[in-house]
């Protein structure tokens, strides 16, 4: 007797045939019945899986953190930060084996849906939190001190105006994104800020003068 085919059940699997129905259909008009059939499961297998649709896109991300911060307590104390933050980012984003194309999708639907985006505030502060954690460290701090959690919300800033930049523009390698958003936040100190210069064409310096 012919066993029928199983489906190979896995949150990579039902995320990626979620992201198919979400670019045909729209998120917000995409319901939970519809997702489980693409991925060939029932309603309840899918909710084994995901709490709710809105979990979908940002995968086994309790896992993908997990590993995250076993990386960073692997990392020795003689690299310069950003060059750890950095190369943590890319070995994040670098997990969807579908490509810069899918993971563009991703980052669209993620940013430039509202029910999405109030959801990704909570996620995105656990992930910068190990970002937080892996500072304190270095810093010789407890994590909730101002110079560790400083340092999270820099790379939170930094990361956004990446991606934004990213997503802007097609033609963009996302590591060389980051790379270039880091490497100018390092600058930043060392940069001369222009005096300002009235509509008549001589700063307010000059005019002192």
């Amino acid at each position: 007797m012919t066993r029928p085919p199983q489906h190979l059940t896995s949150i990579e699997a039902i995320e990626r045939a979620a992201l198919k129905v979400f670019a045909q259909r729209g998120f917000e008009a995409t319901r939970i019945e519809e997702i489980a059939e693409a991925a060939g499961i029932s309603r309840r297998t899918f909710f084994r899986y995901f709490a709710s649709k809105n979990d979908i896109p940002f995968g086994n991300f309790a896992a993908l953190l997990a590993d995250l911060e076993q990386w960073f307590s692997e990392q020795g104390d003689d690299r310069p930060v950003f060059d750890v933050f950095v190369e943590a980012i890319m070995r994040f984003n670098s997990i969807h084996a579908e490509g810069p194309a899918m993971h563009r999708q991703r980052m669209r639907l993620i940013l430039q849906t509202p029910a999405l985006r109030a959801h990704s505030a909570l996620r995105m502060g656990e992930y910068y939190s190990v970002f937080g954690r892996y500072a304190a460290r270095r810093m010789d701090a407890d994590p909730e001190d101002f110079g560790p959690r400083l340092v999270a919300h820099i790379c939170a800033g930094t990361m956004d105006a990446a991606y934004e930049e990213w997503l802007r523009d097609e033609t963009a390698d996302l590591g060389e994104t980051v790379n270039a958003a880091f490497v100018l936040v390092a600058q930043l100190p060392d940069l001369e800020v222009a005096p300002r210069v009235s509509k008549r064409g001589r700063s307010r310096a000059a005019r002192r003068g």
